[in-house]
């Protein structure tokens, strides 16, 4: 396996689907902006993507990926065998899970936004639109289920475009905004639905070349669909807890006008470099390491945490310079139009800024997390996680009356760097990571690259500064140009000073 081209396959769809997502958020700007409308959408919407986040960016893989290649290793009928019982598994317990928030939906609703209990025709709103969008992770969990086959497989290109549906659906029917008005939210929401059900048929497609999937109500609950599902929980929570903290910061904006909106704006900045910095690697290394973990080639599993470590910083660190110095300038050329106005753009901008003081912490704790998933260890990443949480949800409540939301991004940053502290701390203490030179010797590199990277953007930003005001119509060109020019820098100093090397792109892991 290559793991620059792997992850460059992966990150490259990955990228075409968030630029389709900001597309899709520039139109939600400019016609819900960051009012009650905006907010009741982004909170029904949250619930079932968060679901999709939690189980498809790697959770799902964290705990089927090891288990799956296990069984491949003792034959193909065997490893048919398990994703079958687990297949038919998860339908079950998902149409359970739907039906009972479709049938108590008031009550749900109610844990996730309860400042909306203010407002009953607000909360009504959100309860109708949780409603319609909530059938959506029954459909996106299946297609995690076809995904995590393919990436067992060493397939990751037909597992990353299929978020693309999602995007090309709502923005289908933000074309149609200026027409729909209000009733525009119902749209959006029935869009996330049928999105999940087409993203299922999709992934279907190409799942059957590796699997064929059969629905049966005779599985056999043994001990190894046992031991996936001890792995799994511990990995939904322990691989998702950035959007957890997310999700939690959501739950306590609620109780802020516009809040919610501001933070999802934010949030969808930096998510484009964690999937790729953090998700990307993470899944893309997960198959290879888990069968190096099988056959204790220790050299070999050296080298790829080492390099999977190297190149994450190499896209995080230079990712969270730029999102600190330039968090106004970015969303205002992103989002500031329409009803989304100057103070929008600032509230938003100071949310950014926080969120990127923590985007290294949130990729690393991605490839720390995989080191362990390799090593069929979910619960030591799970206990941890849980100590983040317990820090997120601490902070955020403690000074949430006295500094508002602007809280929730700074305690998220914080709890994500105390989890991948941890994370790295109980590594080395279990021997199962061990820094070698060459990595020492790229990531004092890659900081440098990043600083002088910083410093560029930084001037450019001051000499353009009048051309990236809010009221500029030109304004998201200028930045696209600085952002290019940034980009270039960063990279002819990284190869000048031998951070990157051309020799890795062709390296074998």
């Amino acid at each position: 396996m290559n793991l620059i081209k792997s992850t460059g396959t992966f990150s490259f769809f990955t990228i075409i689907s968030r630029i389709l997502g900001y597309l899709r958020d520039i139109l939600i700007a400019i016609f819900l902006g960051a009012g009650p409308l905006a907010d009741a959408f982004f909170v029904a919407f949250r619930i079932p993507n968060t679901f999709r986040r939690l189980f498809s960016e790697g959770t799902f893989n964290a705990a089927f990926v090891p288990c799956y290649t296990s069984e491949l290793s003792n034959g193909t009928d065997k490893a048919e065998k398990f994703a079958t019982n687990i297949f038919n598994l998860l339908i079950l317990i998902l149409l359970l899970i739907v039906l009972v928030i479709e049938i108590f939906a008031p009550y749900f609703v109610y844990l996730i936004a309860p400042g909306f209990s203010g407002s009953q025709e607000k909360m009504d709103l959100v309860i109708n639109l949780t409603r319609i969008t909530f059938p959506f992770l029954f459909f996106i969990s299946l297609s995690s289920f076809f995904s995590a086959i393919m990436n067992s497989h060493n397939r990751f290109a037909v597992a990353a475009a299929a978020p693309i549906i999602l995007n090309f659906f709502l923005i289908s029917v933000l074309f149609y905004g200026g027409i729909l008005g209000d009733k525009l939210v119902y749209y959006l929401s029935y869009a996330v639905t049928f999105a999940g059900i087409a993203q299922f048929i999709y992934l279907y497609f190409y799942v059957k070349k590796f699997y064929s999937p059969k629905f049966t109500f005779k599985f056999s609950f043994d001990e190894k669909i046992r031991s996936f599902f001890s792995k799994l929980l511990p990995s939904i929570f322990s691989s998702g807890v950035t959007q957890i903290n997310i999700l939690v910061g959501t739950i306590i904006a609620s109780f802020q006008a516009s809040a919610v909106s501001y933070l999802y704006y934010a949030d969808r900045i930096y998510q484009i470099n964690l999937a790729i910095a953090g998700i990307a690697i993470g899944t893309v290394i997960l198959p290879q390491l888990s069968k190096y973990v099988n056959s204790n080639e220790n050299e070999k599993i050296e080298f790829i945490q080492n390099k999977a470590l190297e190149f994450s910083l190499f896209l995080s660190l230079p990712a969270s310079i730029a999102l600190v110095i330039a968090s106004e300038e970015i969303i205002s050329a992103l989002f500031g139009y329409g009803t989304f106005n100057q103070s929008s753009v600032q509230n938003s901008s100071k949310a950014l800024f926080y969120f990127a003081f923590g985007l290294p912490a949130f990729s690393l704790i991605k490839v720390f997390s995989s080191f362990y998933f390799a090593r069929h260890n979910t619960k030591l990443p799970f206990y941890i996680s849980l100590i983040s949480v317990f820090v997120n949800i601490l902070i955020s409540v403690i000074f949430f009356k006295k500094i508002g939301f602007i809280i929730i991004p700074i305690a998220t940053s914080i709890s994500s760097w105390l989890n991948s502290i941890l994370l790295f701390i109980f590594l080395k203490k279990d021997n199962f990571f061990n820094f070698n030179l060459t990595f020492i010797k790229k990531f004092l590199k890659i900081l440098i690259s990043s600083l002088i990277m910083g410093i560029i953007v930084y001037y450019l930003l001051f000499y353009f500064k009048t051309d990236l005001t809010y009221d500029e119509s030109y304004k998201s060109l200028f930045l696209l140009g600085i952002v290019i020019v940034g980009v270039i820098s960063y990279l002819l100093v990284a190869f000048f000073i031998k951070a990157f090397k051309i020799s890795d792109i062709n390296l074998k892991y």
